[in-house]
């Protein structure tokens, strides 16, 4: 049997991280059988990074990497699409967990009202007094790390003008369909829900995280793909 080592369920998702939300997905689209490991520290994992399979002695690392090894398996999980389709669907993707993603992570990571309930979930296993002093390093590196990448530039109200055509490239691809791409979920659906389920469920409300909860396309979407998969 699979086991799956993922960050635990936390504000009302399967995952706090999308990443592993993306691979519980995937495992339940291929039909497989698999138990969960929840873990708290990804360091000892591939690339130092969850989610993760362990299948008999391999472990294999990253949401990437699992829907790479389950297609070598002969998992499809976009079956029936055209080569249009799947082009559109890799896009949607790559938008989802190369730009939509580092939105969340601000949001729960840069912002002061955040932050705290975020620390003390994600790092609750350490004691009070270091956890302050571990999570202020981990933090700070974070927010230099998006300067860099260009979003931590950008006040919060740039960032929602920023990532709404996204969620407007998503709702208008999703214009009478009840998923992206086909009548039932492919690997689209299970990367670009997942990122819309952990923006949805921010402990704290933010403008990202009721922008996604007031969207009725939205919204209605993630528990569509959430009821069908999860």
């Amino acid at each position: 049997m699979i086991t799956l080592a993922t960050f635990p369920a936390h504000f009302g998702t399967r995952s706090t991280s999308p990443f592993c939300i993306k691979a519980i997905y995937l495992l339940n689209m291929a039909g497989l059988e698999w138990k969960r490991q929840d873990e708290l520290d990804p360091r000892k994992f591939p690339k130092a990074k969850l989610p993760a399979i362990i299948v008999g002695s391999q472990t294999i690392g990253g949401s990437d990497i699992i829907q790479q090894y389950l297609e070598g398996h002969g998992h499809d999980f976009d079956a029936g699409l055209s080569a249009q389709e799947k082009a559109q669907s890799h896009s949607f993707i790559r938008m989802a967990e190369e730009h939509m993603y580092f939105h969340l992570v601000l949001d729960r990571w840069g912002n002061n009202a955040v932050w705290p309930t975020v620390r003390d979930v994600y790092f609750g296993a350490i004691p009070k007094l270091p956890r302050l002093f571990i999570t202020s390093g981990l933090r700070k590196t974070l927010t230099k790390g998006m300067i860099v990448q260009g979003l931590g530039r950008l006040s919060e109200k740039e960032r929602m003008e920023r990532l709404e055509p996204d969620l407007q490239a998503i709702v208008a691809q999703l214009a009478g369909k009840r998923f992206l791409f086909a009548d039932v979920p492919t690997a689209a659906d299970a990367s670009v829900a997942s990122v819309l389920a952990t923006m949805r469920a921010t402990p704290i409300k933010t403008d990202l995280s009721r922008r996604i909860a007031n969207d009725p396309a939205l919204s209605g979407y993630i528990d569509r793909v959430d009821a069908e998969l999860g």
